[in-house]
């Protein structure tokens, strides 16, 4: 007898409606009419049947912590550097348990089963690596987490930082994570590189890091990762997140850039929410949209994921950890909203997600692999989208982890009873 059977499921890839069949932790059988006996019976009844949405990147140790110590008033992400130094001094490791498992309860309502969360390094206690690694466990039947290693304001800005990252690793970081721009100089910066991908050899560790995170066109670390990442044969474990600054190079050398990340494998993650509202500040009139060159990424077969990034801190006081809400934002600040275009932007935070982590071979709903699945309120990609819809049911391991009953509007118009349902 099987675990679990979903009738009538609609899965992106098939025209016709199929039942999908648990067992044991297990899909067993995805088919039309399923012929066979279960424990637990869902009729899906026509929508959207997905693999989990992938957390490409999000800041646990900060999330929840907006206002505390105080508001970010300038908006900006130097103001979010500073507030963030000033909270890491004073928190417990409790502390960032306690916002970061609230948040993790988030993702997972909102369909996320699989995240990567960049966690600060540079604090001398490294309780910010300790609480992840904590969570990591307590939550690794409901959760897969990669802990990225992440030297927040430098490595080779203050003394002793690359040592902290050292640690971090050995301690049990499963991603390496860096942020040139925050050197001194571009020498620097390229000396940090070097020094990630010499541990990320050392160590056997994937790479991810925040890459010319700024709208300074002249911030050009991208090339540098890429020229590592062909040389020491790492295509497919590296990944430049943010890249903001592309969007204002100049359309030549973006040209040759896109080729050599190409050419390398490099993985490219855009966030929505926070590259909308940090970038391009000093802009004045007109202002340039703060994110990376999407579009033209995709065109070229690049993988691009997308991240929440901020969820409620310094950097970003709004979120609510929802994946759909960010590519909802991204369709209107990325112009992707042709009809080709929308329908494969669920790719970019699932299946493009699952090749960011390196989680791509264990991932999909396909016979014999791990039964991690999303029932949405929504019958076709665009609507998912376009109603940033809730999951009905989020499925791990075959077993039901989060189940959401949509909100029920009725309208009452001249003596008549109407129920809204916005399709």
């Amino acid at each position: 007898m099987l675990d679990l059977i979903i009738r009538n499921a609609k899965l992106t890839q098939k025209s016709e409606l199929v039942d999908i069949a648990i067992k044991n932790g297990k899909f067993r059988s995805i088919k039309p009419n399923v012929d066979l006996e279960s424990k637990k019976t869902i009729d899906a009844r026509g929508h959207l049947v997905i693999p989990p949405f992938i957390e490409s990147h999000v800041h646990l140790d900060s999330a929840l912590t907006a206002g505390n110590p105080h508001f970010n008033k300038s908006g900006t992400l130097l103001e979010g550097i500073d507030i963030w130094s000033e909270y890491k001094e004073a928190a417990t490791r409790e502390d960032i348990k306690q916002s970061a498992r609230k948040t993790i309860h988030w993702l997972i309502a909102n369909g996320v089963l699989k995240i990567r969360t960049h966690t600060d390094t540079t604090i001398d206690s490294l309780i910010t690596i300790e609480a992840m690694v904590e969570l990591r466990e307590e939550f690794k039947d409901e959760v897969d987490i990669q802990i990225v290693a992440f030297p927040q304001d430098g490595i080779f800005a203050y003394p002793g930082m690359d040592e902290l990252l050292v640690e971090a690793i050995k301690m049990g970081a499963d991603v390496i994570g860096g942020m040139p721009q925050a050197e001194f100089t571009r020498e620097d910066g390229i000396r940090s590189i070097e020094y990630i991908f010499d541990l990320a050899e050392k160590y056997g560790k994937l790479i991810d890091i925040h890459t010319d995170e700024t709208g300074d066109e002249h911030s050009r670390f991208l090339e540098v990762i890429a020229k590592h990442t062909l040389e020491r044969n790492m295509s497919g474990r590296v990944t430049a997140s943010h890249t903001t600054a592309m969007h204002n190079y100049n359309n030549d050398y973006v040209a040759k850039l896109i080729g050599l990340i190409k050419r390398a494998g490099i993985h490219i993650v855009t966030n929505p929410f926070s590259n909308t509202l940090l970038q391009n500040r000093l802009d004045g009139y007109p202002r340039k949209r703060g994110h990376t060159r999407i579009d033209e990424l995709l065109k070229q077969n690049i993988n691009v994921s997308v991240g929440n990034d901020n969820i409620m801190d310094p950097f970003n006081p709004l979120g609510k950890g929802s994946l759909l809400q960010a590519l909802h934002l991204l369709v209107h600040t990325a112009h992707l909203n042709g009809e080709e275009e929308i329908d494969e932007l669920l790719d970019l935070i699932t299946y493009n997600g699952a090749k960011t982590l390196h989680i791509q071979d264990d991932y999909g709903i396909e016979e014999n692999k791990q039964a991690d699945c999303l029932i949405l309120n929504a019958t076709s990609v665009k609507d998912a989208i376009r109603l940033t819809s809730e999951c009905l049911y989020v499925i791990r391991k075959g077993n039901i982890i989060s189940e959401t009953t949509p909100p029920h509007h009725k309208l009452f118009i001249q003596d008549d009873e109407k129920t809204i349902d916005f399709n």
